[in-house]
């Protein structure tokens, strides 16, 4: 893997920083190194195994389908209200076609992506305070907010306090209100993560620690949230991993309470002084992680398979093992991609017109052919499967369907 796994003692790489209004601030692992390790190579082994996958057959179609998906989770997050279609169509927008606020968000998201992979494939690239407040100024470019102003750090006045959180998930937290001590504590946390890859900590434990202690500073008035997810999938690219770094914002959305209620449940369990403050929230990530990886694994699977049944029907028409009513059929489910009641497919206008002047018993032979073969597959609840899906309660073939 491109980052190593060397794992000491961590102890020695806390950090307290003095601040001017906001007291002691403390940068810690915080984790376990024994409690970390079966969930380290666990990832490891899922992600060598999805490089290992033919990637390139379906690399572009993966990575729009991660774009929409990852865009639609940080920024839903963050209180977005696009649907998962309607951010699609909004990535696809020239900026000129611009028109709602909610379709800025989604293309300024996209742009920090772009920056992001950017960054990620330059040599000996690290973080700096101007790359964060980049990323900032392109996520919040041309979206209205009171206070915010793209790539300005925030300091309030002190007739404004800002909280973060709320008391459904743990409660709200006061991060510095000062701009020096802001500017201060954003440099330290860059500086930290210099000292934590010096000494061996692989990106899969830095890239949450980074984004749990940006969010902690909480440096912006807006977009903190989504400029913290993309701090923390550059860490994860520069180091290798490839397309799970951005698609963990579903992960976050799908498991949107336990990922706010994290952040302050780990300051508080440094407050109080406790072993290991922040394992939980390195052990929510490294979960995220392998489930991430899996989940696109199984992705990449099916999506080959569907290239793969896509060639092998096209033979079957060439060869003519079967005719041209029957690929009408299977082209449909391969385009829908999911089963469908049978009573469905056989109302549907179009398979109606195949047979409007054939009787029955063709409809009949045609769809024992297709099973036959194996190029369709009909399960006991009557739904008609795409070939390159097959359902565990396949029903028994027999004669030909008299319905």
């Amino acid at each position: 893997m491109h980052d190593k796994i060397l794992l000491e003692d961590c102890s020695d790489l806390s950090r307290r920083i003095d601040t001017d209004r906001f007291g002691p601030f403390v940068f810690q692992p915080g984790f376990r190194v024994a409690a970390v390790d079966l969930a380290l190579h666990r990832v490891e082994d899922a992600h060598a195994r999805f490089v290992a996958s033919p990637l390139s057959q379906v690399a572009n179609r993966l990575q729009q389908e991660i774009l929409v998906s990852s865009v639609f989770g940080t920024n839903t997050i963050e209180g977005g209200t696009l649907s998962e279609e309607e951010t699609a169509s909004a990535l696809s927008l020239d900026p000129r076609q611009v028109q709602a606020v909610e379709q800025q968000r989604a293309l300024n998201i996209k742009a920090a992506y772009d920056l992001s992979q950017a960054a990620a494939k330059t040599p000996g690239w690290s973080l700096t305070t101007e790359f964060i407040i980049d990323l900032h100024r392109l996520i919040t470019a041309d979206i209205p907010h009171e206070d915010n102003r793209p790539g300005l750090i925030r300091d309030n006045p002190k007739t404004r306090v800002t909280y973060v959180g709320d008391a459904a998930h743990g409660g709200r937290y006061k991060p510095p209100q000062y701009g020096k001590d802001i500017e201060r504590l954003l440099s330290a946390l860059i500086a930290w993560h210099g000292e934590l890859a010096a000494a061996g900590i692989p990106a899969l434990i830095r890239a949450p620690l980074v984004h749990f202690y940006y969010e902690r500073i909480h440096p912006f008035w807006d977009g903190n949230g989504r400029v913290g997810r993309v701090i923390e999938a550059t860490l994860l690219q520069t180091a290798g991993y490839r397309y799970a770094p951005f698609a963990l914002a579903r992960y976050y959305l799908q498991n949107i309470d336990a990922y706010f209620t994290l952040f302050n449940g780990c300051r508080k369990a440094a407050e109080k002084g406790r072993d290991a403050p922040n394992q939980a929230f390195v052990d929510f990530h490294l979960e995220g992680m392998r489930q991430t990886i899996n989940t696109l694994h199984d992705r990449v699977n099916l999506l080959v398979n569907r290239l793969l049944y896509e060639s092998r029907i096209r033979r079957a028409l060439d060869d003519k093992r079967i005719n041209a009513r029957q690929y009408t059929i299977l082209s449909f489910l391969l385009d829908r991609g999911r089963p469908l009641p049978l009573d469905e497919v056989r109302r549907a206008p179009w398979y109606t017109s195949l047979y409007l002047k054939l009787n029955d018993k063709t409809r009949q032979r045609d769809l024992h052919r297709l099973r036959e073969l194996e190029l369709a597959f009909l399960d006991t609840d009557n739904a008609l499967w795409p070939g390159f899906v097959v359902p565990g309660n396949i029903k028994p073939l027999g004669k030909p369907e008299s319905r």
